[in-house]
């Protein structure tokens, strides 16, 4: 049985390099419901000891100036991660985005190291939220494992330029179509999030196609995503909330199953249309989701 777990809202999740300071200062007005701090992609090697140190004084400034969630994205190779790590847990930052994960071990070796830290530092241990990034097919085989590896992992998602690349393929809405799906189902099953858009994030120019992926995307069971640019963020937010007609459908479809029970029935028709408990279900999910939009939107007035 799938224990469902109350996780975040983040339709929209801003990259942030660490080392760019105009980036920094200008995050905070674009509306994503959460701010990644880079520390791997946007960052040369040359210049991560020096990013690290910046990510209290920036997680300070998303804190005192916005309203958006903290992650802090992080290097694979262990060399890295675990000073990344050291810089990353403390107070304000509320999830780790842990690239290039491999396996269930990989995920809990690291879980192990973040509950260490957050003992030594006097913050509630699983407190910090962890999102798994699968970046090649071997990982991706293990997706479901992953998806169960530990109680903080509150969603994973398929990294389509790395994918792509490892398996010799163009990071297309086609190609990414059936590796999206799957994790997809690795994350419904083990209960958790699944995160980002069937195409690639790398193109934001197409404004009008991206809108149709991501409304696609959250067609096929995505809650959200990562973006690069800021002119996606208005996009994913819009694309990852159910629309008025959608939440005026489910509260007709609610209202009508307790009008249903009362009078000792499990089942009953809308429009023609036989409603039964997985449309039920699915409508109550929607609404708890509509709220959870709502609380968001009212914290950040």
């Amino acid at each position: 049985m799938t224990v469902q777990r109350k996780f975040p809202v983040w339709r929209s999740a801003l990259f942030v390099p660490a080392n760019v300071e105009r980036f920094v200062i200008k995050a905070v007005e674009r509306g994503a419901d959460a701010l990644i701090i880079d520390l791997e992609d946007s960052v040369p090697l040359a210049e991560k000891a020096a990013a690290r140190a910046l990510i209290p004084g920036i997680v300070k400034r998303f804190r005192d100036t916005g309203n958006s969630d903290v992650m802090v994205r992080i290097n694979q190779p262990l060399e890295l991660a675990v000073p990344d790590l050291e810089a990353a847990v403390i107070p304000g930052v509320d999830a780790i985005k842990i690239t290039k994960v491999e396996g269930a071990e990989h995920l809990r070796l690291l879980d192990e190291m973040v509950t260490r830290l957050e003992i030594d530092r006097g913050l509630p241990p699983g407190k910090i939220w962890f999102v798994g990034l699968i970046e090649a097919p071997g990982p991706l085989s293990r997706a479901h494992d992953i998806a169960r590896s530990i109680p903080r992992l509150a969603g994973i998602s398929l990294g389509a330029e790395d994918y792509a690349t490892a398996i010799g393929a163009k990071p297309t809405e086609e190609t990414l179509l059936m590796p999206k799906q799957q994790v997809v189902q690795a994350a419904r099953a083990a209960g958790i999030m699944p995160l980002g858009t069937i195409g690639s994030v790398a193109d934001f120019s197409d404004l009008e196609g991206y809108t149709r992926i991501v409304k696609r995307s959250a067609d096929f069971g995505f809650v959200g995503s990562a973006c690069i640019h800021p002119s996606l963020v208005p996009i994913l937010n819009a694309g990852f909330s159910p629309s008025p007609r959608e939440v005026a459908d489910a509260e007709r479809v609610v209202a009508l199953n307790k009008q249903a029970a009362a009078e000792g029935r499990a089942s009953f028709a809308i429009d023609g249309k036989m409603i039964d408990i997985p449309i039920v279900q699915r409508a109550e999910s929607l609404l708890e989701r509509a709220q959870a939009i709502a609380a968001r939107a009212h914290r950040s007035r």
